[in-house]
This record gives structure tokens, sequence and C-alpha cells, in this order.
């Protein structure tokens, strides 16, 4: 016979069996896709999950229950007819029983030992065998048949004259040993400046991850209390205001674009950043970067603006990504660029400068090239890539009607955090359900 999911039990019953047995009356019930919130004619509410194999659903298809709740004040009528019918006719095979759990199977020896002990004690009822049993040992009232074992003689070898085996031996047992799952679980639990030895930790896995759970809920009330700021929305307010007081326009340009910009871009089918394009039908995708919504907005503001135009945008960007210790499929990016008048290295230098100090991060430039822009100045904070900016004209700019100079840079906003907050795993700065401002929230 199919099992019949619980919401379905519900609904043929009427009734709802407790963990403690009792038949309760259902008021009201709400069902979602993956739970039920019922409430009880007692008033209780409780929200189970619709499971056909839970125990719930057992007691109910089975009739089975201990008494019903007096709260509920149930009609006898309703309980007699709740309890019948356990003998319908098509269930006549269904049986209540009561589960156990099987004790583990003993030697053969030792279960002769335990029967020639059982027959002895039969025999000599001034025995008591509880006293006996709480001693550990049965007498030997039969000395012909059962032979005491004589006791072991302690040897000079004996463990309990060798201390300092002794205390290697439980040295060696405090060591704590870590599943791979468990030590990932600890590392994303751990805070800002927080460091651990694996292999020299001697508490174990339950006792850390209740002192690291304790320590998170502290961090997110203190947050709670101080601030209610999601750190990547503070950063993203903190850079517009940066950049509107620099005299850049802000602009925010539509994020699903069709792929024929990323052909302009130089991203054609044959390219190894088309593989990371996230796409949608056949003309358009995800945009998996700001340089296209600039490029249109520069040509349509050029001879509207004063000279030198200057815009930035700010918002989220898409690439499959397989690294996700410093990659996101999702992330957050920044770009500004100036074009007309002015459009030299030193002042895009001057820029980045003013930026990167009125967010407090330390970086270094270096020379680079990559596939889109040719050559290239990058920013770095220690190995991790801040920005990649340059000095145009290049020639992509005639497939966007752009024939001025330029200049401009990208900047990664989660990477942007990770360097400010010393976060170990870009995952703690970007949009997740998982961390909040780098604090773990699966507690």
């Amino acid at each position: 016979m199919e099992k019949k999911p619980l919401d379905a039990l519900i609904s043929k019953n009427g009734l709802w069996v407790s963990r403690n047995g009792n038949l309760h009356g259902i008021k009201a019930c709400e069902t979602s896709q993956k739970y039920i919130r019922i409430e009880m004619d007692c008033g209780e509410i409780i929200t189970v999950r619709n499971s056909k194999s839970s125990r719930s659903a057992r007691s109910l298809r089975n009739h089975k229950f201990q008494k019903p709740c007096k709260r509920c004040r149930l009609a006898d009528d309703r309980v007699q007819e709740f309890s019948k019918k356990i003998a319908r006719k098509n269930d006549a095979d269904i049986k209540i029983i009561r589960s156990f759990r099987l004790a583990p199977e003993k030697p053969v020896q030792e279960q002769i030992s335990e029967t020639k002990q059982t027959e002895e004690i039969k025999a000599n009822p001034s025995s008591h065998p509880q006293d006996e049993q709480r001693a550990g040992t049965l007498p030997n009232n039969n000395t012909n048949n059962h032979k005491s074992a004589p006791k072991p003689k302690r040897s000079d070898s004996s463990p309990s004259k060798n201390p300092n085996k002794t205390s290697q031996s439980q040295s060696k047992s405090k060591k704590t040993e870590f599943t791979p799952s468990q030590k990932t679980r600890i590392l994303s639990l751990l805070g800002t400046g927080e460091m651990i030895s694996f292999a020299k930790e001697k508490r174990s896995f339950g006792e850390l991850e209740s002192i690291l759970l304790t320590e998170r809920k502290k961090d997110i009330r203190s947050m709670y209390e101080d601030s209610r700021e999601n750190q990547l929305g503070k950063i993203e307010r903190k850079i517009t205001e940066f950049f509107v007081d620099m005299g850049f326009l802000e602009v925010k340009s539509p994020i699903l674009i069709p792929f024929e910009y990323m052909e302009r871009m130089g991203v054609g089918e044959d390219k190894k950043l088309s593989e990371q394009i996230f796409r949608v039908g056949d003309n358009m995708c995800l945009r998996p970067m700001l340089a296209p919504g600039l490029y249109n907005h520069l040509r349509k503001f050029d001879n509207v603006l004063p000279d030198p135009v200057r815009i930035f945008e700010i918002g989220p960007c898409y690439r499959k990504e397989s690294d996700g210790n410093s990659h996101l499929e999702e992330f957050t990016m920044l770009n500004f660029c100036q074009m007309g008048s002015n459009c030299t290295r030193e002042n895009l230098e001057y820029i980045i400068k003013e930026f990167l100090e009125f967010l407090g991060i330390k970086y270094e430039i270096i020379e680079d090239s990559c596939m889109v822009y040719g050559e290239t100045i990058d920013v770095m904070h220690k190995n991790m890539e801040l920005s990649s900016a340059v000095v145009g004209p290049i020639p992509m700019d005639m497939d966007w009607g752009i024939d001025k100079p330029w200049i401009g840079a990208g900047f990664g906003l989660e990477r942007l955090l990770k360097a400010k907050h010393n976060f170990k795993n870009i995952k703690r700065a970007a949009r997740s359900e998982s961390y909040y401002n780098g604090i773990s929230i699966n507690l």
C-alpha cells in the first residue's frame, strides 16, 4: 500500500498524535511545500516536516496513540472511531508492535557459561542474584564443573609499575583528530584575526565548536547594537560619496546585456572568458564586466557634458568561476573613467591613490597585461589584485564610437573588503546567506 504524506493523513483524520502519544484534535492546519503548521484544539501550535516516513505519519497511519489530550476535549465517539480504523478491511495485515533494539550477540562460550550459571542459581535459591550482578560476578557453588579463574600475577612489566609508559599512552590518547568536514566547520566559525592549529588542538570538536558559536553570537549582537549596516552596502555608499565629491557622475547600466557587446570587447566564442559568461537565451547574457555600459555612456555624454567627461558605476557582475577562495560567481564591481583632457597615467595613479587612502587600504602598482585591454596597470594588496587600470586610447575604442583619450580602472568591492578587514576567505565579504559582515551566521 502506498504511503500517504503527512498532510493527507491529517486531512483524513483531523487528528494529531504528539511525541508523548497524546491524541489531539486539529483546529487549523497550514501546508507549505515542505512543512505543516498545526494548531491543536488545546491551543498548542507546532511546525513539522511534511514527511511520509516520520514517526507522526506512522502513528496516524497505524492509528497508534496512548491517550486523548484532556485539554482538547475530544468526543468519545471520535476517539473510538479513530481506534477502530486499525481493523479496516484493506489494512487487515497491519499490526502494532513495540519497537526495540536487539542486544549485541554474545560469543557461544559466553552464552554457555551464562546458561550454566543460571542453572546453578536455580539449584541454590539461597543465593542473591541481584547482589551478584551488582558485584559483576556470579558465585561458583559447583567446584566440580567450574574452576575459578586464577588471578593474574603482577610482574615488573605491569603497566601499574611503569608510570612513564602510562603517561605517554594517556598523552597520545588526548590528541584530537578532526575530519575534513569538522575542520571546514571550525574554520568557518573563526573570527577576524583568530587562528587555530589542528595538530596541537587538545579540545574535542564539540567543545571547540561550542566556544566559537558563543563568540560569534556575541559578535552578531554587538554588531546589531553598534551599526546594523551591511559592510558591502556601506562601502558602496562610501565609494559613491567619494567619486561624486571628485566630480564623477554616477550611472547605472543594465545587468542583462546583448552578447554582441562581449564580442565588441574582444570576447569571442574561441576566447577563454567566453566560457565564463552566463548566457541567457541565444543573444543575451549576464554582464561579466561594467565596461560595455560605460563605453555607451561615454559616447552619449560626449559633447553634452563639460570636458573632461567623468563617470563611474557600481554594480553586480557574473562569471563562472572555479576558484572559490579568491573569486566569486556573483561579485560587485566599481569602474570609473575619464575621457578628454588630462587623461594621463599620472592623473590615473593620483585618483587611485586618493581613493585607496580614503578607504585605508595599502597597495602597490605593477605593470601587467590582459587579453581585453592589452597593457595594464595592476593595483595589488599583498598577493591579491585589487584593480586593473588602463590608459587609453586602445584599438577597441573605434568599435564603441570613442575617438578621444581616456583613463579608467575597475575594482572588486569584495576584494576591497577582504583587504580592509583581513578576511581569510572572499566569501565572507560577498552577498551571502552564510556570512554577515565576515561573521558566520550558520549557528
